[in-house]
């Protein structure tokens, strides 16, 4: 019998349209179903994880909170990102990867019951550690404006309440690929000046930005830099998914419960992650700005190529969303025609949101897949869908 915490609990898809693209073996299939990219981490990062593996320190369980190195690169990031000086043996906790991070803040966090304001769509393992931790996610809809998304602003004013205790973000977010405007950051502060909620922003992917647009760091708004705790990671912009290495970092107070939550979840992270990544935050060349021109480039193929379908275009990260409703196609069934007769592996957004909203959506990723293999998707798409 299933424990009643995991009864809300779907899983996220991706792990059986992976697991049928890997059965099939079929070198033709378009792989737009997982969050993997083929551009290669930055070249100091691998050489340091290569010399960490034959040494003593990276091959031990302390220090439980991160090396020290590793925590005083990213205070040096978030420093340089945000204009606010952090102490990082206060303020700052290495995890094991970002979405640890993001589990272990809300268990800091949360009382049962307590409310967590999100987007919808979002990534189905936010929503998953929302309610593992015992949170109520409360969905605020994205709607579809010029071509892209826009937070329904009025949405997220009347999702507040006497529960809210956290409002997570993410931008660029996942799957959408939303980047939040000046405007919707201040909506947010406002939510968070209101209900006295904690900021958890996902920061996966904030440099993940495309036609040259500027980072907006919400910890610059003076109403945010309090109540605001940061978890980022090495797996998207550095290309580091493996490596399995996050970070938390934020306020003394709330920062010493993270990291008694850390120690007691998982103890310590990966030994030989930690060099590595302390290397890629440091390098001279992480590659990053070519990465976010290639992925662009990308993301415009499939653009070009699906223009006369309904594509939602995302301003940053690796995935847009079709909305497949529209068509008059479930989206599990629009993803099972594209694999059996188009060779495309794509998830449906069931369980990334709400049924009204993340319920309508495919999503495709670009990150992972050539300029040259996307050219004539739109073919397969007519293959499958005769649309």
């Amino acid at each position: 019998m299933t424990v009643s915490r995991l009864r809300a609990i779907p899983g996220i898809g991706v792990d059986r349209m992976g697991d049928a693209a890997d059965a099939a073996r079929d070198p033709e299939m378009l792989r737009l179903e997982n969050l993997d990219t083929d551009i290669p981490p930055p070249q100091a990062a691998i050489d340091a994880t290569r010399a960490a593996a034959g040494r003593d320190d990276a091959n031990s369980y302390l220090p439980f909170l991160g090396t020290d190195a590793l925590r005083q690169a990213v205070v040096t990031r978030l420093e340089a990102d945000t204009g606010i000086a952090y102490d990082w043996r206060s303020q700052c906790v290495i995890s094991a990867g970002g979405l640890s991070g993001i589990l272990n803040a809300l268990l800091a966090m949360l009382e049962p019951g307590d409310e967590v304001i999100m987007s919808d769509p979002a990534y189905a393992g936010l929503i998953n550690r929302i309610r593992l931790a015992g949170g109520v996610p409360r969905l605020v809809p994205l709607r579809v404006a010029d071509g892209g998304w826009r937070l329904d602003l009025d949405a997220l004013a009347a999702a507040a309440s006497g529960r809210t205790r956290v409002v997570l973000t993410m931008s660029p977010s996942m799957p959408s690929g939303i980047v939040h405007t000046a405007a919707e950051w201040r909506a947010i502060a406002a939510v968070v000046e209101r209900t006295g909620a904690w900021l958890l922003h996902d920061a996966a992917m904030e440099r993940l930005l495309f036609a040259g647009a500027p980072a907006l760091n919400p910890a610059r708004m003076p109403a945010l830099a309090e109540r605001m705790v940061t978890v980022g990671s090495v797996s998207k912009e550095y290309r580091m998914i493996g490596w399995r290495v996050g970070w938390i970092a934020g306020p003394a107070e709330i920062m010493k419960d993270i990291g008694l939550v850390s120690l007691t979840n998982v103890v310590c992270q990966v030994g030989i992650g930690m060099p590595g990544a302390a290397a890629a935050l440091s390098a001279e060349d992480d590659g990053i700005a070519a990465a976010v021109a290639e992925w662009q480039a990308r993301r415009d193929v499939i653009l070009a190529e699906l223009a006369d379908l309904p594509v939602v275009r995302p301003d940053g990260g690796w995935s847009l969303l079709i909305d497949t409703a529209s068509l008059g196609m479930d989206p599990a069934e629009a993803s099972r025609r594209l694999f059996e007769k188009g060779k495309i592996a794509a998830t449906p957004m069931t369980g990334w949101g709400s049924g009204e909203i993340a319920g309508r959506y495919l999503r495709f990723v670009f990150a992972n897949e050539s300029r040259a293999r996307l050219a004539g998707l739109r073919e397969r798409v007519r293959a499958a869908w005769s649309v």
